[in-house]
């Protein structure tokens, strides 16, 4: 596959929008480790292979097991995950597959009980924001860097 266009050269100050949400998400209370499974789960169902591979290796990084990164697609399979985490991994999955419900009311709610709402905020904004990446990643074939 062929990289086709790339946004960052030719549109900049899209491309700096896009990266002003991510500077905004760096301030957010999302831990690194929530940030990381909402971006590989949503690029998982978008099937944006440059942000699997850029997010795993980033999870690795700050800690997180090769285990957990093998089971992030089956996370309902297994009690690798805390409540937290599947919380978002669900909300991850509604938000991204809009299409199919949205966020839904009873996932919501989950996250009522475990979150503010300004942390259920920065989530929303940082599932919409890798969704946005996974697009012009996908759309543009870009490539794995090895």
């Amino acid at each position: 596959m062929e990289t086709r266009i790339n946004v960052h050269t030719l549109e900049p100050q899209a491309f700096k929008a896009m990266l002003g949400l991510e500077n905004y998400l760096a301030t957010t209370q999302i831990s690194k480790t929530h940030k990381e499974l909402l971006k590989i789960r949503a690029s998982q169902i978008n099937g944006c292979a440059f942000c699997i591979d850029m997010h795993t290796k980033d999870a690795l990084k700050n800690g997180e097991t090769q285990q957990r990164l093998f089971l992030v697609s089956a996370w309902r399979e297994t009690t690798l995950f805390s409540e937290e985490e599947k919380v978002i991994l669900e909300m991850t999955e509604e938000i991204t597959l809009v299409h199919q419900q949205g966020l839904s009311e009873a996932t919501y709610q989950k996250a009522a009980l475990l979150f503010t709402e300004n942390y259920i905020a920065q989530l929303i904004i940082a599932i919409i924001t890798i969704n946005a990446w996974n697009r012009i990643a996908v759309s543009t074939h870009m490539q794995i860097e090895a």
